[in-house]
């Protein structure tokens, strides 16, 4: 299974390079095989130049977002250009864990559709978080939770791995900007696609200034929750995946599990 890695940047010169090596050593070290995709989003800093000179080993490829411009819009880009059986989103900022990635391929290898991240459980961990952006993440995730009963306490995270398949259904994605990030783990949960929850570790950037403007997301996270709820309970699971005669009658080892311990090959959870 090949793994492709979606960096969407918009200038940032002072961290690609680190985020890029970061990602190249730890899937090296791991044996996995991978490509990385970097979507520049109108960047003026110089970001896409570094990626090319980044890409002599061919294992990186760059391209400027067909898109206009926004977070969203550059990862949705990216999903338009992975080649890999699977596909990981990691912020340029070099703010996620590098070796979370295995972790991440690991769980797809074990049968899950969807690996998803949380920094606020058990072996996560977050450094230099703003208090006031913390805070704000913190209630933002706990209505998300008590809305769609999934138990995940990481919804609004953008790091995290799904499968192609999953990509393919989860067409057509709305957000163009940092709403993505609920809008697709949302669908794919709400969609019946299983997934597995881990640990997962967090840096505040040190270099450059965030995109995120809490000020400017407030009522587009609001849109996207409502939208994906309204689907999930009013179109009568026409947007849901279709279930193979296996998984319709689920054995005592594929009851439900939302944890996976690193080293362990959980069952599966399906929806």
């Amino acid at each position: 299974m090949k793994l492709s890695v979606v960096i969407p940047a918009h200038n940032e010169a002072g961290s690609i390079a680190a985020t890029v090596d970061g990602v190249r050593a730890a899937l090296r070290e791991a044996a996995i095989p991978y490509e990385i995709v970097v979507i520049d989003d109108g960047s003026g800093d110089g970001t896409l130049g570094i990626v090319e000179q980044l890409a002599a080993d061919g294992d990186v490829r760059a391209f400027r977002s067909h898109y206009e411009r926004g977070f969203g819009h550059a990862v949705r880009a990216g999903l338009d250009r992975f080649e890999g059986d699977a596909v990981a989103i990691v912020m340029a900022d070099a703010s996620d864990d590098p070796k979370d990635l295995v972790l991440y391929y690991r769980v797809l290898e074990a049968g899950y559709d969807c690996a998803f991240g949380s920094r606020f459980m058990p072996g996560g961990s977050v450094t230099d978080y703003p208090a006031v952006k913390r805070i704000i993440n913190r209630i933002v995730n706990t209505g998300i939770r008590l809305l769609f009963r999934h138990g995940y306490n990481d919804t609004t995270n953008a790091f995290k791995a799904y499968r192609r398949e999953v990509i393919e259904h989860l067409h057509p994605l709305l957000s163009p900007h940092f709403n993505l990030t609920v809008e697709m783990p949302l669908k794919a949960i709400t969609r019946g696609f299983s997934y597995a929850i881990v640990p997962t570790s967090w840096t505040n950037r040190a270099a450059g200034e965030s995109k995120l403007a809490l000020t400017e997301m407030g009522s587009r996270y609001l849109f996207i929750v409502l939208y994906v709820f309204l689907e999930q309970h009013l179109t009568r699971g026409d947007y849901r995946r279709p279930v193979a005669a296996e998984e319709r009658a689920p054995s005592a080892a594929r009851r439900p599990t939302r944890r996976f311990a690193p080293g362990g090959r959980p069952p599966l959870r399906r929806r």
